[in-house]
């Protein structure tokens, strides 16, 4: 079958799909439903104390108690959007100069010179991409909790994946994909497994041997997933497709085949390589930044705008072309960043109803009531479910922890296995819920609406979720401290 013939067979078929709403319109239902569940679930909460050692506020547990009824009306729901907004400020605003600093460097041309390069070694060998691409990605995962930073990567990822034959999922499932699972499945993150630990109080980053294991399986799953996509997406031909995509990088707009006339005549090849050496220089800045000094949000903005400036400059942009560079930047990114914020305001009608607390005290009820093994199946489906309403991991870990830990000291479950639960149940659905900004961000950068990355994403979670609750009955089996 021909690629064109595949590409045509794609898009009707895509054609005869039920009609998915678009992002901005899902995420405002979800804000209508949280409205509503403030009328329809009691107000209540858990007392919480600050840890003086760390600053952290924590549940107390079995402290839940009812309080007033709150509950949000249609104004209440609307003007959340604007409390999110400010909620979420920091990240919105990072996404923003991230695009417009790579929107720089694309028309440096350094871009498009950096994935020929890659390209002419990869050629031969395109999939090897994959293993690579996935492994570095989970690394910083892994380590770091590598989350947001992928939003800097996605441009060349996709570029990247479009020159090798392949489509924006692809590069998308390499980048974010592997960094989700380094997070979610890794020994080594601060943000879930750090203070998971800390809250259940073991030793820090133990149980490492057993993660390691479980996470080099989880990105096998993801490797496969990738591949198999990718060999289809490289036989049929799905460009013609992804361009029908709502989103900002398009493949008119940022060709990664070719740099324009205007790009040539404007910047010699010294001047690409000076742009992309600036590009490779924030990279480093960044690991060692985030690692050495524990630079936040704040830093790698200042970062990446800084670079979008010099790489602008040195690349021959002039100071009015990088300014232009950075407001079609902006542009292009806007829908992304903006999402984030309509997400947060998810989590902004629930607080304001006092419902959070409630949902967490009637989902750990029932599990009073199981055997062990089932209790740490039932606590890995809470964790899971409890990911929508609290997308922040540390935040759900200072909600959950502090109520399941003495649950399993009741039950006889090692409270180990109580982290890998919250652990594996949080990092799986960082994948594909909404309420996570950064997916809306990275996935609206790609070009990718999301029902089609539903699509894409949902098979690997369902057999992510199935490894996470084999690898809670082998640590129970074998007695992981």
């Amino acid at each position: 079958m021909s690629a064109r013939t595949g590409e045509n067979q794609e898009l009707q078929a895509d054609r005869k799909r039920p009609r998915f709403p678009n992002a901005l319109v899902l995420l405002m239902a979800f804000i209508l439903l949280a409205g509503i569940a403030t009328y329809l679930l009691p107000a209540g909460r858990y007392e919480r104390v600050k840890d003086e050692s760390t600053g952290r506020t924590k549940v107390v547990a079995n402290s839940y108690h009812r309080v007033e009824q709150t509950p949000v009306g249609p104004l209440g729901m609307l003007s959340s959007i604007q409390q999110g907004m400010i909620s979420a400020a920091s990240v919105i605003f990072f996404v923003f100069l991230v695009g417009g600093a790579f929107t720089v460097i694309e028309q440096t041309g350094a871009l498009a010179f950096a994935v020929e390069s890659l390209v002419s070694k990869l050629e031969t060998r395109p999939l090897m991409v994959i293993p690579i691409g996935t492994l570095a990605f989970a690394s910083g995962g892994a380590t770091f909790g590598m989350m947001e930073e992928t939003i800097a990567f996605i441009p060349i990822l996709v570029l990247l994946a479009r020159r090798l034959g392949f489509d924006a999922l692809t590069g998308v499932s390499i980048c974010f994909g592997g960094a989700v699972i380094g997070a979610g499945f890794g020994p080594l993150n601060p943000f879930n497994v750090g203070i998971a630990q800390s809250l259940a109080e073991l030793p820090l980053f133990s149980g490492m041997a057993f993660r390691i294991v479980v996470c080099l399986i989880a990105l096998a799953l993801l490797i496969h997933h990738t591949a198999r996509h990718a060999r289809r997406a490289r036989n049929a031909g799905s460009q013609a497709q992804e361009r029908q995509s709502t989103g900002a990088i398009e493949s008119e707009k940022a060709p990664a085949e070719r740099v324009s006339e205007r790009e040539k005549a404007a910047g010699c090849a010294w001047k690409r390589a000076a742009a992309l050496g600036v590009m490779v220089a924030a990279f480093a800045g960044l690991v060692i930044g985030v690692l050495r000094f524990g630079w936040g949000i704040d830093e790698l903005a200042t970062l990446f705008f800084t670079m979008g400036i010099i790489a602008g400059i040195v690349g021959g942009l002039g100071i009015n072309g990088t300014a232009e560079a950075f407001i079609l930047g902006f542009q292009r990114i806007a829908f992304g960043a903006l999402l984030i914020g309509f997400a947060r305001a998810i989590l902004v009608v629930l607080e304001q109803g006092a419902i959070i607390d409630t949902m967490v005290a009637g989902l750990v009820a029932p599990l009073e009531h199981l055997p062990g093994w089932a209790t740490a199946i039932g606590m890995l489906a809470v964790q899971s479910l409890l990911h929508f309403p609290v997308p922040s991991t540390s935040g759900q870990a200072m909600i959950t922890m502090p109520i399941l830990v003495p649950l399993s000291d009741l039950l006889g479950i090692a409270r180990q296995v109580t982290v890998l639960a919250y652990q594996y149940g949080a990092g799986i659905f960082e994948m594909i819920y909404p309420t996570n900004g950064a997916m809306l961000a990275v996935i609206a950068i790609a070009g990718i609406s999301f029902d089609r990355w539903l699509r894409f994403m949902l098979p690997l979670v369902i057999k992510l979720w199935a490894l996470a609750a084999m690898a809670l009955l082998v640590a129970i089996s074998i007695g992981v401290k």
